[in-house]
């Protein structure tokens, strides 16, 4: 397993209740109480407008973490990128199936291009005009840990920066009783091999170990979208407390990440 060391460059957050990453820091280091209100997701700065009126809630929820934790970042040509999601964009498939249960099957060309497990992606290569090499992985139950095990392995390989972004967005019924998700959240992670930051290893698997928070109201969300699994992780990123975390990956297996050294910058 991989035991370079990678630097947390900056953080992108988003969740009922925590607009950003600097709202969310403050909640985890106890300073503020958490107050789960609905989540309103910013405008996107970087997407042309054209682009914008096509997107779903949920592509937006996964950009907005982009573009949140790439802050006034000018060069991001230098950047690849891993988007991870277990379920993707729920209403755009509920919507297409829907349509297909229609007579004259009626979908929409704009859905249909939506409902492709890398449109996240794609947009995102519109809005910062780049053509470097993303990557959209999908593992119900584990999509955050494969996604950054996957950032990593890109980081160490290619030596250059890489941008994780892990995404969940709540089903439309029917599907919301299958994947009863407790509500939106997006993490987006810049990890390089060298610079500024935290530090973090990857220490491999182990089995039926999974990390937890004390705070019963982050713990529901934490459990209730697969991308909210992160915030062990970003606790010991804001409360500056070196430290192993495990994170759910596939069957009763967890991805051991150690924070070394830093700041919650």
């Amino acid at each position: 397993m991989i035991s370079h060391l990678l630097h947390l460059e900056s953080v992108g957050f988003l969740a009922d209740g925590l607009a950003d990453w600097a709202a969310a820091a403050t909640v985890l280091r106890g300073s503020a109480d958490y107050h789960p209100q609905p989540l309103v997701v910013p405008p996107l700065a970087r997407l042309p407008a054209a682009e914008r009126r096509r997107i779903t809630p949920c592509i937006a929820l996964a950009l907005a973490a982009v573009e949140q934790a790439l802050g006034e970042r000018a060069q991001v040509a230098d950047l690849q990128y891993v988007f991870a999601s277990s379920y993707g964009d729920m209403a755009i498939a509920d919507a297409l199936c829907r349509a297909l249960a229609l007579p004259d099957r009626p979908v929409s060309p704009t859905r249909f291009h939506n409902s492709v497990h890398n449109a996240p992606a794609g947009y995102w290569s519109l809005a910062a005009q780049t053509r470097a090499p993303a990557t959209s992985i999908c593992l119900e139950g584990g999509s955050l840990a494969a996604g950054l095990l996957e950032a990593v392995v890109q980081a160490v390989a290619e030596g250059v920066p890489v941008l994780l972004v892990a995404y969940e967005y709540p089903a439309p019924a029917p599907l919301n009783r299958v994947v009863p998700l407790i509500g939106p959240c997006a993490v987006a992670l810049v990890l390089a091999p060298a610079g500024n930051g935290p530090c973090l290893r990857v220490g491999g698997f182990e089995a039926a170990r999974v990390s937890r928070l004390d705070n019963p109201l982050l713990e529901a969300l934490r459990t209730g979208n697969d991308a909210a699994q992160v915030l062990p992780l970003l606790k010991r990123v804001a409360c500056a407390q070196p430290g192993p975390v495990w994170l759910p990956y596939l069957d009763d297996r967890a991805l051991r990440i150690e924070m070394v050294a830093g700041d919650g910058g």
